[in-house]
Parts: structure tokens; sequence; C-alpha cells
């Protein structure tokens, strides 16, 4: 059996990228570092770091090793904090998934409300990875009818958020109240949902209702920071109305869209039944509330 700390060892000279380094880190001289990973080699009987100049590197299987060491000590972790909690009398818990926009705007009012009513339930918020991550009570996330709910799941209906085209302060519809979505079929358009997510697959899909195929000139996988290079007139872009509060103070204009509008759906999925578990029902309740206080026009 593999010597946990060895591992943890391994892994600290892998990513600090020498052995004088996670011998800083970790407190040890470097000849105890040296002994630690020597005898994880004659455990694996393999070859974990070669020499690379004046330092080392790790092997093909030093990293596939230290891979791992990474998700062992998370578990450990966990087990730790879940043994913590039951000595403190923190028994129960609650894991949420969550994308990026939700966690930042529909999260954060209902958490000190959730605390007061259950104060002993520990609430745990991860970022989603979809139907298929890692076990979660709930997953805020966004849905379309082509996403297949699994058995003993539920999707509950959050809001329905329209986008919104940004544009450079200076843009000539940059006064109006609305903007036509086919009226920016002539721009270059800066992407901000890069890889491709379902989000951006609906704005293809809205474009292409009005006529045309976005001109992407600039990539980005953040709404601010599509935002700030909208600002300097490189392109325009469409963002989620939830998320207009998240964008920097920048020189840009936010006009609702028409004809189509794009809209994307957000959803909670959470194990059912919900009738027994009053903590996941009323994080839920909560949930809609503040949804519901964005769904206005």
């Amino acid at each position: 059996m593999l010597d946990v700390h060895r591992l943890a060892v391994l892994r600290s000279v892998v990513e600090t990228g020498s052995i004088q380094a996670a011998a800083a880190h970790l407190g040890y001289t470097p000849s105890a570092i040296s002994q630690h990973i020597a005898a994880l080699q004659r455990e694996t009987g393999t070859l974990l770091l070669e020499r690379h100049g004046r330092g080392v590197r790790p092997t093909e299987e030093g990293r596939l090793l230290a891979s791992h060491a990474r998700g062992i000590q998370r578990r450990i972790a966990e087990a730790e904090t879940a043994l913590s909690d039951l000595r403190a009398g923190k028994s129960r818990r609650l894991t949420v998934r969550y994308f990026a926009t939700a966690g930042a705007v529909l999260i954060p009012p209902i958490v000190a409300e959730f605390d007061r009513r259950f104060p002993e339930v520990r609430l745990e918020l991860r970022l989603g990875k979809g139907l298929t991550g890692e076990p979660a009570d709930a997953e805020i996330m966004v849905m379309d009818d082509a996403v297949q709910v699994p058995a003993g799941l539920r999707a509950v209906p959050l809001l329905d958020d329209p986008f919104v085209a940004v544009l450079p302060s200076g843009h000539p519809l940059a006064a109006e109240e609305t903007v036509e979505l086919g009226a920016l079929s002539g721009e270059k358009w800066v992407d901000n949902e890069w890889p491709t997510t379902l989000c951006r697959e609906t704005i293809i899909e809205a474009c292409g209702a009005a006529g045309f195929t976005p001109d992407f000139v600039v990539e980005a996988h953040d709404y601010a920071t599509a935002a700030a290079f909208v600002a300097t007139g490189l392109g325009v872009t469409v963002v989620p109305r939830l998320a207009l509060g998240l964008l920097p103070a920048t020189a840009v204009a936010c006009v609702p869209i028409t004809r189509p509008t794009p809209v994307r759906s957000i959803f909670v999925v959470v194990k059912e039944p919900l009738g027994d578990r009053p903590a996941l029902s009323a994080f839920v309740d909560l949930l809609r509330d503040v949804a519901a206080a964005h769904s206005g026009p």
C-alpha cells in the first residue's frame, strides 16, 4: 500500500517544481524530501523524478501519481471536515452546485436566512459540472428541452433570463430603447462563452433566426472581460440580463434585444422527494423568491 504522506511529498515536489521548494513549503530538509521520494520509488518500482538541468522534473509516472495524490488529499480533507462536523453536532450538509452568474446573483441573498433557519446544516457551494458531475442535493443550471433529467431528479424552473446587447457608449444604437438582433448583423462580435456552452448556442440560434451568423473577432469566456473589450470599441456582445450587475463600470451601453429576444432558462435540479427534506425544500423556496425578484421587466 502506498504511503499517503510520501504521496503528499511527491505532489509538493511536482507542483513547486523542485525538491528545495517542496522542502521549504513542508518544513523538511531537502535530504528528507529526497529520502521520501526514494522510498516511494521503491514502493512503486518506477522512476518518479528525473534529473533536468540543475533540478528535477516528474516522469510520466510521477505526474500520474501526483495527480492521484491531489485527489487523495482532497478526500482526506473532506473526511476530516465531516468528522469535525459530527463532533460539533453538525451532522447534516446540503451540497449545491451552481454556475458563475447564479453564484454571484441568486445565492448570496439567501445564505444568511438559510443559516438562520437551519444552523445545524452545513451549506456547501460547488461550481456545477452538469447532471453527470459529482452528486449534489441541488444544482442551478441552464437547461433547454434537449436536456434529459435523470430518474430521481426534478427540474424546478427559476426564471427566464433574456439577453441584452452590450454596445460601446458611442455606438449609433446605444441610445435606443431596444435594438433588433438583426441590426447587429454587420457588427464585429466579442464572444463571451468560449468554449461553446448552451448559452452560446442560444445566441447562435437566435442570430440564425434573424438571418445571420455572428462575426466573432474576440474570444472571451466571461462577461466582464467581454464588456471590457466592447468598451474599447473592438465589437459588440450580448449578455444575460441577470449578469448586468456584474459588469465593470466601463464605457458601454446595455440595450434590450428584440426580434428575436434570445432567452436562457434557469432551473434548479433537485433530488426527489423534496417533502421529507426540509432544508433542501427551504433552500429551493428561498431561491425561487430571489429569482422572482429578477424576473420583472
